[in-house]
């Protein structure tokens, strides 16, 4: 294999990077201009992944913590205190402590093979959406007498809302749903702890959504360009991680002589089946969210999702391979 260019600059792009210079391969980037996300929960999870690929020295220790979580879900729900270990960082400050260096795209003159972990993708290929969630954030000015190293979620007759600590007295709203001024005006639980808040700085599709095919011979999707995941999960970043990993490991599999098809087949089925798990998951927030029509249109969605899944993955059969570590092992 001559050579790996990784379209994009984002989490999962820079981890494969890493891992595969780490297995002696050429690797090349082609960045994307795109604003960089302001605010990251960082979990216990995604910052050990983080750790297993980088090393120790990718820490956050000094990141803004956040230790409960405050949930009011459900229809007249009273709050529940949760224990939640977690750090807030931006997305620019999480880039930068991953402390990898890119190279220019002309370090690799013809590569082989694409992983685009960014828009757009080769070939024909068809995104999937489950479910039409518009998401809104914007910077707030906490009360005085709101929790420290909190986050509050909150579900509504037409949305949710997520308030997230990012600094004393500061933090950052995601209302999904609705406009959040119509969820704030519902709000018990979430709208007593802003003083202020600014206009919102971003507004994006929250549904689930994946990409097939997902790769093909030459190339592969990693990333938020192969599928998002909903942000009521909390797991974007360590999903991340995670495809960045495999997809790495097929990556060195193949160029020491492994099954292409196989190994891309393996990659299509277990991408498929993590993105069947996430929305089983939100499936169990959105039918116990609240009553009405906004929540039975997202769950009847979340339902067509998994049967899509089911399809895809009929017929596959057991996965031929694991991982082992970092690298991918045959089964058995």
């Amino acid at each position: 294999m001559t050579g790996i260019r990784i379209h994009g600059d984002g989490v999962a792009a820079r981890c494969c990077a890493h891992l595969l210079a780490q297995a002696g391969l050429a690797v090349s980037f082609e960045a994307t201009a795109r604003p960089r996300l302001p605010v990251i929960l960082l979990s216990q999870l995604a910052q050990q992944l983080i750790r297993d690929i980088f090393g120790p020295q990718a820490r956050f220790d000094d990141a803004p913590r956040v230790c409960r979580r405050i949930v009011a879900w459900g229809a007249n729900a009273a709050p529940v205190e949760l224990a939640h270990e977690a750090v807030v960082v931006s997305e620019e400050i999480l880039l930068e402590r991953l402390g990898l260096s890119l190279p220019e795209p002309a370090a690799v003159e013809a590569a082989e093979w694409s992983v685009c972990s960014a828009r757009p993708l080769p070939g024909s290929v068809t995104e999937h959406r489950f479910g039409s969630r518009m998401a809104s954030t914007m910077s707030v000015e906490l009360q005085r007498g709101a929790e420290a190293e909190a986050c509050w979620i909150e579900s509504l007759s037409e949305g949710w809302l997520f308030l997230i600590t990012s600094a004393p007295g500061a933090g950052w709203l995601v209302a999904v749903g609705t406009e959040a001024d119509e969820l704030l005006a519902e709000s018990r639980l979430i709208a007593p702890r802003i003083a202020a808040r600014m206009p919102a700085s971003g507004r994006f599709e929250s549904a689930a959504r994946m990409v097939s095919p997902i790769c093909a011979p030459g190339w592969l999707a990693c990333g938020s360009a192969a599928m998002g995941f909903d942000p009521i999960s909390g797991d974007g970043t360590a999903q991340a991680v995670r495809e960045a990993i495999l997809a790495s490991a097929v990556l060195v599999s193949v160029g020491r002589g492994g099954d292409c098809g196989e190994l891309l087949a393996h990659y299509q089925a277990r991408l498929t089946a993590g993105f069947q798990r996430h929305l089983a998951h939100c499936l169990k927030y959105y039918a116990s969210g609240c009553e009405g029509g906004w929540w039975r249109r997202e769950v009847a969605a979340t339902e067509r999702g998994l049967e899509w899944c089911e399809a895809q993955l009929r017929g596959h059969g057991p996965f031929r391979y694991q991982l082992n570590g970092l690298e991918l092992q045959p089964a058995g």
